[in-house]
């Protein structure tokens, strides 16, 4: 699918998504994906199911106000560990499907807030 076009202005912004992959200003990704306003990034995490707090080290690199976990085609929360981890990380953590992250995170961009998705893609 491809999402509605939003003034660039040099911000990374979703473009599009689907099964496999997402784009990020028209530059399609079929890997796990790291996205700032400023940069995006491959990251090299197995799963949803393999994740560990030390995947999430980036948070302290970049220290984004919010976090968006897309989780793929269906929202899947973190187990109990994992989520009180990424509570004490100093950012508002959210948790969706990587439709919503897609939307939700190009929101936030618009408004100015300091956002970063972690976006898992399923194969």
């Amino acid at each position: 699918m491809k999402l509605h076009s939003m003034q660039n202005e040099g911000r990374q912004l979703f473009s599009g998504y689907g099964p496999g992959y997402v784009a990020v200003n028209n530059v399609r990704y079929e890997r796990n994906v790291l996205v700032t306003p400023e940069a995006v990034s491959e990251w090299p995490v197995a799963g949803f199911e393999t994740l560990t707090p030390g995947d999430f080290g980036f948070i302290q690199d970049t220290r984004p106000e919010i976090l968006i976990l897309g989780t793929g085609s269906a929202q899947r929360f973190p187990p109990p560990a994992l989520a009180r981890a990424l509570a004490e990380s100093g950012a508002g953590v959210e948790v969706m499907d990587t439709k919503a992250a897609c939307r939700t995170y190009n929101i936030l961009v618009a408004e100015g807030r300091k956002v970063l998705a972690a976006i898992l893609i399923e194969r």
